[in-house]
């Protein structure tokens, strides 16, 4: 373990940044929490900084395995099996993922700053300081997951949609922005408006995730330590490193059984239908379910096959949308995007070069459509959307036609 020598009196470190917080534990430890922005360059000095001046023991940054490969492995695209992806149900979750990367690219883009650049500079800070690398973060497949199952389908469909109006929108974002952003009382504005618009996903972002860093980075080895971590989670990692008794993190890696309503709604609904079909017939005929039968076909197939169109998908794999909906729809363990998806990865199926570009095309609306890997997650998305909505839509035509 490497001595300290205290400046400015004990435990004192002079010219630490303002963004830095000091917490002492029991047993001589001293915390530096370093608040940062993901596409700031004043974060990437603050931390270069603080790391030159304290000369740490352990430094601990917010990222899981997953995403330390993705700032430091710039091969990793290549090795992308899209059709694995869909066929293990993990589309949307990419999808969303690289919506909110986009996000931050466009914005560090503007700033001309890598997003994550401060989490790569203590990375590569930490051999040259003989320091010890902690990452500190919970998987991020964990997160999605908990955060996903905990989510209802409408509050899914109202997160993804704010999801897309980002892609399109920025609004006007400079240097000065970004720092004031990082302020306490604006980052508690703005957890308090995540917290009312989304009280659930702001718990396994934010609230778990504070619980989660607060533990590994008491868990890291020597006597000082620097945490790099995002502005929004400072004051959670405070409160959690001020109590007492660490709070057990193996809660925090368990992913909760989905709700049992979405399962009921799910076959509840084909139940529904083929019960209506069966009323229809005994009541008016096999004509009238036979019409009945033509409304459901058609409008889940037409609007699948609308969803994948809207997603440039292939004329196959529009084709495949249409026919697999009507079909899907009745069957929960398969969805209409899923086939559809499947199909354009096959009839299109990505060229090494497509997933190498990936983070350069996910920065523009254009982009995301024209590469062939996020074209393959939008066709999933939208032929899923187009086959939920033509479930309600017939599903409400047949019942009116034959209860009415």
């Amino acid at each position: 373990m490497k001595m300290h020598e205290p400046q400015e009196g004990p435990g004192v470190i002079a010219g630490l940044p303002e963004s830095v917080k000091t917490v002492r534990l029991f047993g001589d430890r001293e915390i530096l929490l370093v608040g940062t922005a993901h596409v700031s360059r004043k974060s990437v000095e603050d931390v270069r900084q603080t790391i030159e001046l304290s000369d740490p023991d352990s430094i601990c940054v917010e990222l899981c395995q997953t995403r330390y490969e993705n700032i430091t492995d710039r091969e990793r695209w290549k090795n992308t099996d899209i059709v694995k992806i869909i066929r293990e149900k993990k589309a949307m979750f990419l999808l969303s993922s690289l919506i909110l990367t986009s996000f931050q690219k466009r914005i560090g883009q503007k700033l001309g700053v890598e997003p994550g650049a401060e989490m790569k500079k203590a990375v590569e800070l930490a051999p040259a300081k003989q320091a010890e690398l902690v990452l500190a973060d919970r998987d991020i497949q964990i997160t999605l997951r908990r955060t996903w199952a905990r989510l209802g389908f409408f509050d899914k469909l109202k997160m993804f949609a704010q999801l897309s109006l980002g892609l399109v929108v920025t609004g006007e974002i400079d240097e000065e922005t970004i720092e004031e952003i990082k302020k306490d009382e604006n980052l508690a504005d703005i957890l308090e408006m995540l917290a009312r618009e989304f009280p659930k996903v702001k718990a396994t972002l934010i609230d778990e995730r504070d619980v989660y860093l607060a533990g590994k980075i008491r868990q890291a080895p020597g006597r000082r330590v620097v945490a790099v971590v995002g502005a929004g989670h400072v004051p959670g990692i405070l409160r959690e490193l001020e109590e007492i008794e660490q709070k057990p993190l193996e809660p925090l890696m368990d992913v909760p059984p989905p709700s049992w309503w979405p399962s009921l709604l799910k076959w509840g609904i084909p139940a529904a239908v083929v019960a209506l079909l069966v009323i229809g017939f005994l009541r008016a005929g096999a004509e009238h379910s036979l019409g009945s039968i033509y409304i459901w076909v058609l409008v889940n197939g037409v609007l699948s096959a609308l969803g994948a169109l809207l997603a440039l998908g292939h004329p196959l794999t529009v084709l495949a949308a249409f026919l697999a909906a009507p079909l899907t729809s009745l069957n929960p363990m398969i969805a209409a995007g899923w086939v559809a998806g499947l199909v354009q990865a096959i009839v299109k199926r990505p060229r090494v070069e497509d997933l190498e570009n990936l983070p350069e095309a996910i920065v523009s609306v254009k982009g995301f459509w024209l590469n062939p890997v996020t074209r393959i997650l939008l066709v999933v998305a939208f032929a899923n959307l187009g086959s939920v909505l033509g479930t309600f839509i017939s599903g409400g035509w047949i019942a009116a036609r034959t209860i009415g």
